[in-house]
């Protein structure tokens, strides 16, 4: 019998003393159910046992209740006997139900007044009011919670393993490790800087994330999927295009070292695909690292206030990172302001105010020298600009070199 073996529960301080008063009224339980519920509030407020048993509680309750007649005090025995034998009912289980009950309590008083105002018998909302005002502190859904892990040793193992893939151009390496699951990257540039180089670069030249076992997906929707695919196929095999055509040999080189990151490297032309399409691949294909190259153009809208529209598609973007424990690289353009300019910020982030650039863990702007008036635009120099750092707090500027043919960074 529940009712019961909510009273036993009742018998215990602790679990009493989160249910008394309003969480658990009378009216939860049966007439007489209920004379005993009161004889355990009399117990609980009067004796500072830490538990009552049922036997000390049936000697409350008969000598409270001394009028009882011969019949009743049988039927209240019987009670007794059936409350001696009922199991006691595990404690968190007793506390859904005791909250279900609660809610259910509630909502009948709400809708027997709802009753009234629908038959055009409620002249004043104070009934309503006064339900509100003597259960909102007590009406506790069926709500847990599972605190995070923050012992000293686990502390120390999230910090280890905050930088899973480890970048593989030196300069930045030593001064930012890598990246990990869980995280948004932001990554912004001027057109014609190299920013599909940049990832191309990271993912799948010699020591990537590829070699370091990294499943990873490219989802392009600003240049064709190929013309992506060849700076893959270029930074892989360390040969430009025309030196892969230039001989069998090439060829036949470029082809062994680029087929050795096939199976864990995939770019699909997403063009007009939503943030909610992404968290679908992502479901299905598991990656450890998505690059998403425009990040931009995965927002739900354009318009005037495009700068919300791209702060919605960046958190989604970063719940997808933590759901799915995989970092995902969003490539953005810089605006005109950043032309020409070295030394960049993200207030330069095309289209976005703050919004986008709160949710980044990481944001890295690559920049590159201006052209001084006569000179030919093959500058090899590339400048990394780490303008936010959750994952180690360093901020600053890293130079590297671009090797623009084989769309591969060295430092």
């Amino acid at each position: 019998m529940v009712e019961l073996a909510l009273i036993r529960s009742l018998l215990d301080k602790e679990f009493y003393g989160d249910h008394k008063g309003t969480r658990c009224p009378d009216e939860l339980f049966s007439k007489d159910i209920r004379k005993i519920k009161k004889t355990v509030d009399f117990a609980m407020q009067n004796y500072g046992k830490e538990c009552i048993t049922v036997r000390e509680l049936e000697g409350l309750f008969f000598s409270h209740n001394s009028t009882l007649t011969t019949a009743s005090k049988q039927v209240f025995r019987e009670l007794f006997c059936k409350l001696e034998r009922e199991q006691v009912m595990d404690k968190e289980i007793a506390k859904d139900v005791m909250s279900k009950l609660f809610q259910q309590h509630v909502g009948e008083k709400i809708a027997n007044i709802g009753f009234d105002y629908v038959n055009g018998e409620g002249a004043t909302l104070e009934p309503l009011r006064r339900i509100i005002s003597d259960h909102q502190d007590n009406f506790l859904p069926n709500f847990k919670i599972e605190w995070d892990d923050i012992s000293f040793e686990s502390i120390l193992e999230q910090s280890n393993q905050r930088s899973k893939w480890k970048f593989n151009i030196p300069s930045l390496a030593r001064r930012l490790e890598g990246i990990s699951g869980g995280q948004l990257i932001i990554v912004g540039a001027r057109p014609n800087t190299g920013k599909t180089s940049f990832h191309a670069s990271i993912i799948a030249s010699r020591g990537g994330f590829v070699d370091q076992g990294a499943k990873c997906r490219v989802l392009c929707n600003e240049e064709p999927y190929y013309r992506v695919a060849s700076r893959y196929l270029c930074t892989r095999s360390e040969l430009s295009l025309a030196e892969i055509g230039s001989s069998k040999a090439n060829h036949a080189l470029a082809m062994e070292r680029y087929n050795k990151i096939r199976n864990n490297v995939k770019i699909k032309d997403v063009t007009g695909k939503r943030m909610e399409w992404v968290e679908n691949m992502i479901k299905v294909e598991r990656p450890d690292v998505v690059v998403l190259d425009m990040g931009d153009k995965f927002a739900n809208k354009t318009g005037e206030r495009m700068d919300l529209y791209l702060k919605e598609a960046a958190i989604h973007a970063r719940n997808i990172a933590k759901e799915y424990d995989c970092a995902i690289i969003w490539m953005s353009q810089l605006s005109a302001e950043a032309e020409g300019k070295i030394n960049v910020d993200q207030s330069m982030l095309e289209g976005s105010k703050t919004g986008k650039a709160a949710e980044a863990d990481l944001m890295l702007l690559l920049s590159k020298n201006p052209q001084m008036e006569g000179q030919e635009d093959n500058d090899p120099q590339r400048h990394i600009v780490v303008a936010k750092n959750k994952i180690n707090g360093w901020h600053g500027k890293v130079h590297v070199e671009l090797d623009v043919e084989r769309g591969r960074y060295t430092a």
